[in-house]
Formats: structure tokens, sequence, C-alpha cells
């Protein structure tokens, strides 16, 4: 049998299976990489909202990625959804002692409409402890406006908010232009510290885009595990992503998921 290449998520549970480690995993096996997890919270949500969220004990997070490196072995990690200081701290922890790189980290402080999901500790927690780990971050307008310090309007902000961002210490930053508007919808800015690139990709009609963010940091892991360089590990999931919306899905009676396993509809 062939050796298949593996991807560690370490994030929350989306119930409506649109977002968080239910569309990570999809996403990992779109790409044909085997999809492993550990689960920092439980969210009772639909494509309404957000009802409920459970953290789990750090404790639990460390167990579940210990158990899956030391016997499976990782070629390429994701975090998503940390919820809080305590949990960050551990999991930045076991990233540095496992050496669980290439790591993709999905920032997940405000939500695409500006709403702030984690409190102000574990903001700082993250920006400190996470985010010089990364190979790959990957803020919103709104994170990145925190994590750079400044308001973001223009593709220039973008720009200047990804070099900021650089300095920090992540080896890449993607500034994903979802939340913005007009001809910025969609273009994401990429900074490495030497090359500054704009990553445009068709802007699609829909309102059904609930896990995007989710669904582009995995497949970015996804393409980092099969080998790709981050650059065009991140050109390759942007096309995917993109796709995934073409083929969005108008389920519930709020905002439906992306299409992850459209091949088969």
């Amino acid at each position: 049998m062939p050796s298949i290449p593996v991807a560690l998520t370490i994030a929350g549970s989306d119930s409506g299976g649109g977002a968080g480690i239910q569309a990570d995993l999809r996403t990992f096996a779109f790409h044909k990489v085997h999809g492993t997890s550990a689960l920092t919270c439980v969210t009772a949500q639909n494509t309404l909202g957000v009802m409920r969220v459970d953290a789990l004990p750090p404790e639990a997070v460390v167990a579940q990625i210990e158990a899956v490196v030391t016997d499976i072995g990782v070629q390429a990690t994701k975090t998503g959804m940390l919820l809080n200081q305590e949990i960050i701290t551990a999991v930045a922890t076991q990233v540095e002692t496992l050496n669980l790189l290439p790591l993709v980290v999905d920032p997940v402080m405000v939500s695409r409409t500006g709403a702030q999901l984690i409190d102000d500790a574990a903001i700082a927690t993250l920006k400190t402890k996470l985010l010089p780990l990364a190979t790959v971050l990957t803020p919103n307008r709104y994170e990145a406006q925190i994590l750079a310090g400044m308001e973001i309007a223009s593709l220039e902000d973008m720009q200047t908010a990804a070099q900021r961002i650089h300095s920090l210490g992540a080896k890449t930053v993607l500034v994903k232009g979802g939340g913005m508007t007009g001809d910025l919808r969609g273009a994401d800015v990429w900074f490495d510290g030497q090359q500054l690139e704009t990553l445009t990709t068709a802007t699609v009609n829909t309102t059904h885009t609930h896990g995007t963010g989710c669904t582009l940091a995995a497949a970015i892991a996804a393409n980092l595990a099969i080998g790709h360089a981050a650059l065009p590990a991140t050109r390759l999931a942007k096309d995917y992503v993109t796709a995934a919306l073409n083929h969005a899905l108008a389920i519930g009676q709020g905002q439906g998921p992306v299409g992850h396993f459209f091949p088969l509809l």
C-alpha cells in the first residue's frame, strides 16, 4: 500500500457540519490526505448561528494531539478555533515540543462580520505564543486589523497590514479580503518577507459561505502535507475554495456551507 500524507486539525466541532473540524476533515479527504483531529471545543450551531460553546480541558486537547502524533505522525498541522488562553498555550507548547510543522494558523478571533469570538487575553496569547510558529497565517480583515493595529479599507492597507503582521514572527501572512467590498472582495494579500503579491480568483455570488475560512486554511495545510511550497499551496487552496463556493449548499434556513465534495454532486 502506498503511504498517504497525514494532516492534523486542531479546532472546534461544528454540529451543523459547515465549518470547524467537519469542514477540515472533508477538505483533507478531497485532497487525498488522511485527516486526524484534536477537538478544542464542541459547539451547538446550525446555519442560523451558534447556540452554545463548551471548551474541552487543555489536557484533553494535548492528549488527542499526542495520541495522533506519537503513533501516526503528521505532515502538516492546521489550527482553527482554540477558544481560550489555556488551550492556546497548550497547543503552542505541543507545536514546539512535537515539531508540528508546517503549521497553518487560522487565527479565529473575529468573525468575517466583525464579531469578536475570543477574549482579549486569548488574543494576546495567540499573538505572542502561536503566531510566531506559523508557516502560514490566514487572518481575515478584522483579525488583521487587530494584529496589525490599523484600520484596513484598501488594497494598500491590506499590504501594509500583511507586512506589519509578518514582523510579529509568522513566516508567511495571507490577509484575506472576504470581508472587503467591491473589487477587493475575495482578493487576498500574501507576504513572506520578500514577495508581496495579491492573489485573486473569480468572485462567486452566493450567500452560502459558511466555513470558507476553515476550508481555505485546511486546504493550504493539505497541500503542504502533499509537499507543495507555501505559495503554490495557497494558490491551489484558493482555487479549491472558489470551486466549493460555486457548488455551495443551500441547506437549512440560514447561511449554508460551501460544497466541499462538489465532484460528487
